[in-house]
């Protein structure tokens, strides 16, 4: 492995579980934006700040060209309990990263500084911005950097990301071109019936027992309507209905999600589903709509960028740690609206088993920082190949 050699390895650490310490959540990273401007500043580069409210981005110029590229890391940490007993475990109750944002951030300053140190000993000619970005978790914050003026103000040939991953291990990346994470779709489903006793059914429109058969019918929407070939899911996460044990409820709601990798595969999903609600609807005497809620788009790895990417890691890492059969996932992420934009490359950096082998989103979940100087060297080496003279692959 062809990792850099960091003289601030140890700094390094100490920022990422000083962020660990103290999680904030989407569009509220107020002490962490000031701690990247903070830094950033202290290696010299441009800070603008104000984007999507907490977003920072730094800048990086090294000779005369405008070619230029954006690598993103998000901020914000999740609204989750964390149960380690780590001396950086979460200060604030009901906080915490616990899906590595902390070692994200950490990993992008940690490539800020070493090219800020060493721009003149690197073979480059361009732009590079640094975009630190609040909110991914749920509450769309590239979309809002984006309505801001993200790519306005900071033109860009192609944007990068990379998310530390948990089961793959130390030393390897998952890169692959096409959908890499899935669309997401939140539905609420409002079920509405007769009210009456439980000892006497007859008299109402149980919409309970409506409910029940809606959650099963909608088990067949992928497994009967979806090619085989092509991937959906549709999981239905929340059932709220009744206050007593001897009433039958009017009224009953269902809240999921669905994900798909293509806007036709998640137009044939609706359908199915409103078909689904009338058809029971009718069945049992209810009154069944549905309403959704269109999240974060499929995240969509352009081709050549990603090639470029897969080299690199290569490079990094030694033949045979590059991986494809991780992804794509179902997961989601809204570094997609980035991509809607401009070409790029979203990969995964192997995080290894992880503590008691969770994965992320888990109150157990912790970064490992033995990957961040991966991360760094990565970043730094993407940086140096993009922007490479007359031979830089990025397009204008």
């Amino acid at each position: 492995m062809a990792t850099l050699d960091l003289s601030f390895a140890a700094a390094l650490v100490a920022i990422r579980r000083d962020i660990h310490a103290h999680p904030e959540l989407a569009f509220a990273e107020t002490r962490t934006a000031d701690l990247v401007a903070r830094e950033l500043t202290s290696y010299g580069l441009q800070v603008h700040r104000g984007l999507a409210r907490t977003g920072v981005v730094g800048v990086l110029r090294k000779g005369s060209s405008q070619r230029a590229i954006g690598l993103r890391a998000d901020m914000d940490a999740l609204p989750l309990q964390e149960k380690n007993d780590c001396p950086h475990r979460s200060r604030h109750e009901g906080r915490m990263h616990a899906c590595g944002h902390d070692g994200h951030t950490a990993m992008l300053l940690g490539a800020a500084r070493y090219l800020a140190a060493h721009r003149d000993e690197l073979d480059f000619d361009g732009i590079v911005y640094f975009i630190f970005q609040p909110a991914e978790e749920s509450e769309g914050g590239a979309a809002v950097m984006i309505a801001d003026g993200l790519f306005d103000q900071f033109p860009m040939d192609a944007v990068f990301g990379l998310h530390n991953w948990p089961g793959i291990p130390v030393g390897e990346m998952a890169v692959m071109p096409g959908p890499v994470m899935a669309g997401t779709c939140a539905f609420e489903i409002s079920v509405r019936g007769h009210g009456c006793h439980a000892a006497m059914p007859q008299e109402g429109v149980d919409t309970l027992v409506a409910s029940s058969q809606l959650v099963l019918a909608l088990q067949t929407v992928v497994a009967r309507n979806v090619h085989p070939c092509e991937s959906a899911v549709v999981s239905v996460t929340q059932i709220h209905a009744g206050e007593a044990w001897n009433i039958i409820p009017d009224d009953a709601i269902l809240r999921g999600t669905i994900r798909s990798f293509k806007v036709e595969t998640q137009e044939l999903v609706e359908r199915a589903v409103e078909r689904l609600c009338n058809g029971i609807a009718s069945a049992f005497g209810a009154q069944i709509s549905v309403r959704f809620d269109h999240r974060y788009p499929p995240t969509v790895n352009s081709v050549g960028e990603t090639e470029v990417c897969r080299r690199v890691a290569r490079e990094l890492l030694g033949p045979g740690k590059i991986r494809e059969d991780e992804l794509p996932s179902m997961g989601a992420e809204d570094f997609a609206y980035m991509l809607r934009e401009r070409p790029g490359c979203y990969v995964w950096l192997g995080n290894g088993p992880g503590t008691g082998g969770c994965t992320l989103h888990n109150p157990h979940y912790d970064f490992n920082d033995e990957i961040l100087p991966i991360g760094v060297s990565y970043w730094v080496r993407l940086v140096a190949t993009t922007l490479r003279g007359e031979a830089a692959t990025v397009r204008g």
